[in-house]
């Protein structure tokens, strides 16, 4: 069965501009419940498409995060040429990161950091979430376990300089998060199976903004933005995106 992988997306809402931005091994899929609710309350709102991701992970491994970066970035220019002059930023995981990358160099209106990792996983970790996501792809593709475990093995042959370049994403970001300046709202799920939870900490302490929050999800896991919570999460993040120092009004 072929997949049909989700798409970049972009909903027009207003003419206050949000870059949403998805997770490592995710897809716009993870922030377009949230796009769509803000769309309706006057925000308008572009999700990027890593390269590698919602396509087979044979792809994704030849791929890496200066790859993703120049996504994130032609995703914020997109909504600059598009006549957004004002941008606030939206990130789940991996996209979380890149939301303070940008908050730091770029100019951006608030930022939005949701489960983001700030502790670096050793490889061996990291390797294991891509074997599962890879066999969980597969099982999508309605294909046999034979089969499966045929592809498997031949994926374990690729040589993965991907997490490696993942692991020094991380620290850099981490070393520049206190040039952030930028209103920031801080959103981390208390049972996150994926990262350590002190990451929200780190990044709530050490940024530099007067205008920030860090705010705990009691029941909510990893990927919050499709969790039991995900609707207090959007009005969380509505009220923060509205309490911001915007100049131009909504339409």
């Amino acid at each position: 069965m072929k997949i049909v992988a989700p798409k970049p997306f972009f909903f027009e809402g207003g003419n206050r501009g949000v870059l949403l931005l998805h997770g490592f091994t995710g897809s716009s899929a993870d922030v377009r419940m949230l796009g769509r609710f803000l769309q309706k309350r006057g925000y308008s709102c572009l999700a990027p498409h890593y390269k590698g991701h919602g396509v087979p992970p044979e792809e994704l491994v030849h791929t890496g995060p200066e790859d993703w970066w120049k996504d994130v970035l032609e995703g914020f220019k997109e909504l600059k040429e598009k006549g957004y002059e004002e941008i606030a930023v939206a990130g789940l995981s991996l996209g979380g990161v890149f939301s303070l990358k940008l908050g730091y160099t770029e100019t951006v209106k608030g930022i939005v950091s949701m489960c983001a990792p700030m502790h670096i996983k050793s490889e061996e970790v990291m390797y294991e979430g891509v074997l599962d996501y890879a066999r969980e792809y597969k099982r999508r593709e309605q294909k046999s376990e034979e089969q499966i475990e045929q592809e498997m093995d031949e994926f374990k042959k690729t040589p993965m300089n991907t997490l490696k370049a993942l692991q020094n994403l991380l620290a850099d970001v981490r070393s520049n998060i206190d040039m952030i300046y930028t209103p920031t709202f801080v959103v981390q799920a208390r049972n996150d199976e994926m990262i350590n939870t002190d990451s929200a900490n780190i990044i709530h302490d050490e940024i530099e903004s007067d205008e920030k929050e860090l705010k705990w999800y009691e029941n909510s896991s990893h990927v919050i933005t499709l969790d039991k919570e995900k609707e207090q999460l959007h009005d969380d993040i509505l009220q923060f995106l509205n309490g911001l120092a915007w100049s131009s009004a909504k339409n």
